[in-house]
């Protein structure tokens, strides 16, 4: 049923059913908003999207109330004296008990709290300033909480708990006393935390964010006795540019190697090299499994450290399911020091190691376990640096990146296929392996590269392939760690009944979208702003001139000069890993 109403005057058609603030942004008005995230269900704590009928001194909150047939010829206002004076003073109450160091703010410039106080000529606060001097959390490898500013939006709450059902993060107390913690009040570091950062993502301001390690990528820059080798994953080609106000989507890859150089990195690669070598890896062990009768399937991959460290928390009993291939950054990291610096007579021992990656949780992945210090010489990547952090040091660098000439990666583990690109889109990794795995069976090359079918926004996308020689396999993908308990209960109740397993290969991405709505992509990503990153990606799959992993020639050379064979000894060496069942709680 459709409701004619008038906003502000202007009329407007809507569905019934729709909010009042989206029936508002069909007649181009913009109500304001601070705890409102079109990702997360309504809660309307903030107050500051008030709006009244006409002729109703009642005012509603704009984010949660629907339209229904009784407004048909109602007008609704979102603007007057009254409702601009209410939202001011709401403003002027959070900032009360907001500290006053936005320089010092990693949110700084792109804090939503700070750019309604600027909205509202906020200047200063007729309320008494009330702190509580709450310590910072910093136990937590990968995000930072930071109490004292919380605004107490719920977002972190809801997308934790709600959309990632992780459930680290919870408020605690009532009232001036009420805080945002992580469950129990335990340190954020010793919670069920998978270190995804959605939290971050989410947070409209200063209170939750990734741990900043440009410092040590700036000290090794400038020491000459280290060689510096960086790498860039897939989502982060279509996503930096943003920072720099370009559209979401905006393919900058050749420009980033060019930025990169400019910092001062002596060697650039591309994990989307390594991500051509992960489904090598992948694929022979799909198909290894698939033809050896092995119990172990479904096959569940193994590329999101997020999803790494809900498995093994949540889903332990699953483990021998997991694929050990080791995600794309750390084959990376193991190559750069085992493979590549022989080559190149560079002292390994002297080699600092960076990835630039759209996850949080790939700085806690560096660490998590000894299998990542494979090659011998201290971990396989020194350190892990965000999409954001990478955009702040090219910003303090001075460096103009989307007017510099376009460059290409070094060689042998720069060059990449499409199929490495599109890891960094949920059903990405099981389409690029799925293109392998079919010439893997048959020897032949898949005709039509673009599965549509696992291709989308929805939480669980099934499918079925024919390999046409009378092998089919039933494949699942999964994004957005909510929705994966669907299908592993799925393959936990047909495996506990004695029944065939529902999938022979199943993808988990934490994040919504994949890698491109990571908890490092840069701040206010929607559903939109993913539908045009993921478009970057499979454009730039569409443009490569090789689209199979297999068909990569530096891919075939390494195996060639160093791997020997796809699950060789020397492969499993360098780019497997294994897993531990963990504790929820820390003891």
């Amino acid at each position: 049923m459709m409701v004619n109403l008038k906003i502000n005057g202007i009329p407007v058609k809507v569905e019934e059913g729709v909010t009042i603030l989206d029936a508002a942004k069909e007649a181009n008005i913009k109500i304001p908003t601070l705890c409102y995230n079109p990702d997360l269900p309504p809660w309307a704590s903030c107050g500051i999207c008030i709006v009244r009928i006409a002729g109703n001194p009642k005012m509603l909150r704009a984010c949660c109330t629907q339209v229904d047939g009784g407004m048909e010829g109602k007008e609704i206002i979102t603007h007057d004296a009254e409702i601009i004076a209410t939202r001011r003073v709401i403003l002027e109450l959070i900032l009360s008990n907001h500290p006053n160091d936005c320089l010092q703010c990693p949110r700084n410039g792109s804090c939503e709290l700070q750019e309604l106080a600027s909205d509202f000529d906020i200047r200063e606060s007729p309320f008494k300033k009330v702190l509580r001097d709450l310590p910072v959390d910093d136990s937590n490898p990968a995000i930072v909480l930071c109490p004292e500013k919380c605004v107490r939006c719920g977002r972190c709450v809801k997308v934790c708990q709600e959309v990632q059902n992780v459930w680290a993060l919870e408020f605690l107390g009532r009232g001036i006393k009420g805080k945002i913690a992580s469950a129990a009040d335990a340190p954020l570091g010793e919670s069920p935390c998978i270190k995804c950062g959605q939290c971050a993502a989410h947070c409209p301001v200063g209170a939750i964010y990734e741990r900043d390690d440009t410092a040590k990528v700036w000290a090794a820059l400038q020491n000459p006795d280290q060689h510096t080798v960086v790498q860039i994953a897939p989502a982060v080609r279509v996503a930096l540019a943003e920072e720099f106000k370009f559209m979401p989507g905006t393919i900058a890859t050749r420009r980033i190697y060019a930025a990169l150089r400019r910092l001062g990195f002596n060697t650039v690669f591309d994990t989307n090299f390594s991500a051509d070598l992960t489904i090598m890896e992948e694929g022979t062990e799909l198909v290894k499994r698939l033809t050896g009768n092995s119990k172990d399937i479904p096959l569940i991959t193994s590329c999101c450290p997020a999803w790494v460290e809900y498995m093994e928390e949540y889903y332990a009993d699953m483990i021998p399911n997991f694929s050990t291939a080791k995600s794309p950054q750390q084959m990376m990291g193991a190559m750069i020091k085992a493979y590549w610096a022989g080559k190149a007579g560079v002292d390994p021992a002297k080699v600092y190691s960076v990835s630039v990656m759209p996850c949080t949780a790939k700085k806690w992945e560096t660490r998590r376990n000894d299998d990542m210090k494979s090659a011998g010489n201290g971990y396989d990547v020194d350190i892990a640096i965000t999409t954001r952090e990478l955009a702040r040091m090219i910003k303090q660098a001075g460096i103009d990146i989307m007017a510099l000439p376009e460059e290409d990666a070094d060689h042998p583990l720069g060059p990449y296929t499409g199929a490495g690109t599109i890891f960094g889109v949920t059903g990405g990794v099981m389409e690029a392996a799925v293109r392998t795995a079919y010439f893997l069976v048959t020897k032949k090359e898949l005709g039509n590269l673009n599965f549509n079918a696992i291709r989308g926004m929805d939480g669980v996308k099934e499918a079925e392939v024919d390999f046409q020689n009378g092998t089919k396999i039933r494949i699942a993908v999964a994004h957005q760690m909510g929705n994966i308990a669907a299908v592993l209960d799925k393959i936990r109740a047909a495996r506990d009944a004695g029944k065939e397993t529902p999938y022979h290969f199943v993808e988990v991405m934490a994040c919504r979208g994949g890698c491109i709505g990571g908890g490092g992509q840069p701040y206010g990503c929607t559903d939109e702003i993913r539908k045009q990153r993921t478009a970057g990606i499979y454009n730039d799959d569409e443009k490569s001139q090789y689209r199979c992993s297999h068909q990569n020639p530096f891919i075939n050379q390494v195996y060639k000069e160093f791997l020997g064979e796809p699950n060789g000894h020397k492969a499993h060496e360098l780019l497997h890993t294994s897993y531990t069942p963990r504790e929820l709680y820390l003891k």
